[in-house]
């Protein structure tokens, strides 16, 4: 598996990953799925698209943008998903990792991640192994699928 800038033929797949994560409503801040012609110009709008493909198959993909503009544009962000039948085999990190190169590389100094959901353990556990320095909590900063209300935590990677 490797991990590549994304294409226009990649968008299907994309697309249906991204709609995915916005179904389970857990991780997501965004409510409203991507058709095809909303997620090419959403994409395109991005700093870099990375995706994890094999044999032509996308497993995952993520996101990277500047967290923030002006005197505080060099700070990035990004979002990462992959696909739910393919969670468990190190995808995730592979995305990780490449985003901080990729980060680096287009000149971003830090990479800043302002809302990861308490429950989501895997994303948590994966960026402190990665060092990824903890800031702080918003108590009761992202509203779930269900309505009810969990805690979201802010990191931060030098690049």
């Amino acid at each position: 598996m490797i991990v590549r800038q994304y294409t226009e033929s990649d968008l299907p797949q994309m697309i249906g990953i991204w709609n995915e994560v916005i179904e389970d409503g857990i991780a997501f801040p965004q409510e409203d799925f991507l058709t095809l012609e909303s997620g090419r110009d959403f994409f395109a709008a991005q700093t870099y698209v990375g995706v994890a493909e094999e044999g032509g198959e996308v497993y995952g993909l993520y996101t990277l943008h500047p967290n923030n503009i002006g005197r505080c544009g060099h700070i990035a962000n990004c979002s990462y998903a992959v696909d739910s039948d393919s969670r468990g085999k190190h995808i995730g990190e592979m995305l990780v990792k490449d985003s901080l190169e990729k980060g680096h590389d287009y000149g971003f100094k830090v990479m800043q991640f302002n809302a990861v959901v308490e429950s989501n353990i895997h994303a948590r556990h994966l960026y402190a192994r990665l060092g990824f320095v903890p800031l702080g909590m918003i108590p009761e900063g992202f509203r779930m699928k269900d309505g009810h209300y969990e805690n979201i935590y802010l990191y931060y990677h030098e690049l």
